[in-house]
């Protein structure tokens, strides 16, 4: 079971940002938006860590709001948990925060980032002829260099995003599956420009 589509997307700011930056953390709320409400226990198997440490961090979600109660799931002493938000928004600013505690965890959460995209495109390709043969046909790994000025480049982002979010509501047709689209646009420094 999913997360509804509908939930917002939160701004993170300094003090959610430090509430989040961890690797656990961040893939416990990564599992509970793309696979729905679960236990510890459940989260504990699926990620391969112990219950208490991933209750530890579920608390820890919980007071700084990431997760709550699913109390619809739960039987007896078992407490669910689900994803209060549909997703995150990252504020570049935070990368340049006066504090370095927040300067820090804007860089782990970076990283945490990146090495998830890594994981998940490294899992598709180990996988891929577990999928139907139309699907080898529907993947993109593509990259392109473009010489852009910062403002092009947000136009670019924004754009892009605009055509992802248009696409949000065509998954119930017949054969539809969750699909995972990376973007990265980041700055390149070429040899002949380091010479400069």
């Amino acid at each position: 079971m999913t997360e509804p589509r509908d939930r917002q997307v939160r701004n993170l700011d300094a003090r959610s940002l430090r509430g989040l930056a961890h690797p656990l953390r961040m893939q416990l709320l990564r599992a509970l938006r793309q696979d729905g409400p679960a236990t510890a226990s459940l989260l504990a198997e699926r990620l391969g860590e112990s219950s208490g440490a991933t209750s530890y961090h579920l608390r820890q979600l919980a007071a700084h709001g990431f997760v709550e109660d699913a109390p619809e799931r739960g039987k007896g002493r078992e407490r669910w948990w689900r994803a209060a938000d549909g997703g995150i928004s990252f504020d570049s600013g935070l990368l340049t925060d006066a504090d370095p505690d927040t300067r820090g965890a804007a860089d782990t959460f970076l990283h945490e980032v990146a090495s998830t995209h890594a994981r998940e495109l490294a899992t598709w390709v180990g996988t891929r002829e577990d999928w139907q043969p139309a699907w080898a046909q529907a993947t993109d790994m593509s990259d392109w260099t473009l010489r852009l000025t910062p403002d092009r480049a947000q136009e670019l982002i924004d754009r892009m995003h605009e055509l992802l979010q248009s696409y949000r509501d065509e998954d119930d047709a017949p054969g539809a599956e969750r699909v995972r689209v990376h973007t990265h646009t980041f700055p390149i420094s070429t040899d002949s420009e380091r010479s400069r």
